[in-house]
């Protein structure tokens, strides 16, 4: 194989594959980001077993063939030549890839692709277009939910489905949760999309295809069967595998009854969150106490080992005396996802999952399970 490549084009693409390159591996060859040089263009493709990869590249194509090299050591060696380089890569069919930029020489050693893994996609039951912008806001406004706990792996991503609403019609819907929150964001579904069953995206995945859809604008081509999911988001192809199990029924926890109606200002309250929670301790739960009376919401953490805290915000609520608490962390991360001035909270009691949302239309809402303080 002989190519040659500007530096910048084979920096972008080896910065969209490197990424799913996990630092250590039981396999030498999942180390590896696989060349193909073939008709004036490069494929680079990259897995972990679970997520694939693939971009291509223009290059000066004078030999085709294809390896594998390591690709972090690559993206290093890459990312630190000059602006606008040019790069030329070059095997003998042996053992060992030659890169030379200007007056830089590199030798690295290769595996053979023979053995590097292919994820076969297999047949795709629904495809559909969707925003670029549209998929990122879905993303951005439920991936803080996502659960870390390994025992329930069910909740280690988004699910994504397809709703029918009596009064918006069909709708695509996103839903992360930890058992502790719940983010939930819709929009309209795009066409090719309704009918489809609950499909649970991985937390890596859904990190990639963020990272993925940084600066894009149009469409990304969504392609999805039982097993796997394809993102086609302009010459990148990312396929990964879906979480196999059952996603909890989350209306089922939604609250539907909750007639305690709190407004508050989105940025002063969470400015007060975040001061109080400063002496918050983490054994506790990082918990905060809301107490509501006369217009004013007193926020407090006590800390035995620390002292106390309290501030007080302005709100509009009805219901003086009302107290309850709230992670502090939780209650944050919500807040930080409200995009309008003031923030709808609505209350059943101390004890039951209270439900967070903007002021006005909105498409997105969450719920916060409270605690004892």
């Amino acid at each position: 194989m002989k190519v040659t490549l500007e530096r910048n084009h084979l920096l972008k693409s080896l910065s969209h594959v490197h990424r799913v390159v996990e630092r250590r591996n039981t396999y030498p060859i999942l180390a590896n980001v696989l060349f193909k040089a073939s008709d004036d263009r490069v494929e680079l493709r990259a897995t972990d077993l679970d997520i694939e990869v693939t971009e291509s590249v223009p290059a000066m194509v004078s030999t085709p063939g294809t390896t594998t090299v390591p690709a972090h050591t690559l993206y290093e060696i890459v990312r630190k030549l000059s602006d606008g380089a040019e790069v030329r890569l070059e095997t003998d069919g042996g053992e060992n890839m030659v890169l030379t930029s200007g007056r830089s020489r590199f030798n690295l050693a290769c595996l053979s692709p023979d053995s590097f893994p292919d994820l076969k996609s297999g047949a795709f039951a629904h495809e559909f277009d969707i925003a670029a912008a549209s998929l990122r806001e879905l993303i951005e406004r439920t991936q803080f939910a996502i659960s870390n706990e390994e025992t329930r792996y069910y909740l280690n991503g988004i699910y994504f489905h397809a709703v029918e609403s009596s009064a918006a019609g069909s709708l695509f819907r996103a839903v992360a949760t930890d058992g502790h929150r719940m983010a939930r964001a819709e929009m309209a579904s795009p066409e090719g999309a309704s009918g489809m069953s609950g499909i649970i995206v991985p937390k890596k995945t859904v990190g990639e295809v963020q990272k993925l859809l940084d600066g894009v604008d149009g469409d990304v081509h969504v392609e999805v069967s039982d097993t796997k999911i394809r993102f086609t988001v302009g010459p990148v192809v990312l396929l990964s595998k879906l979480i196999e199990g059952t996603f909890p029924d989350y209306d089922r926890v939604t609250p539907k009854n909750n007639d305690k109606q709190m407004l508050v200002d989105k940025s002063g309250f969470a400015i007060a969150v975040d001061r109080v929670s400063t002496i918050a301790s983490d054994r506790g739960g990082k918990a905060v106490k809301l107490s509501a009376k006369d217009g004013l919401l007193e926020l407090s953490v006590t800390n035995p080992d620390h002292g106390t805290a309290s501030e007080e915000v302005a709100v509009e609520f009805d219901t003086d005396g009302f107290e309850i608490g709230f992670n502090a962390r939780y209650l944050l991360d919500i807040i930080t996802q409200i995009r309008s001035e003031s923030a709808v909270f609505l209350f059943n009691d101390a004890n039951s999952p209270t439900l967070v949302k903007e002021q006005g239309e909105s498409s997105a809402l969450y719920v916060l399970m409270p605690m004892r303080v």
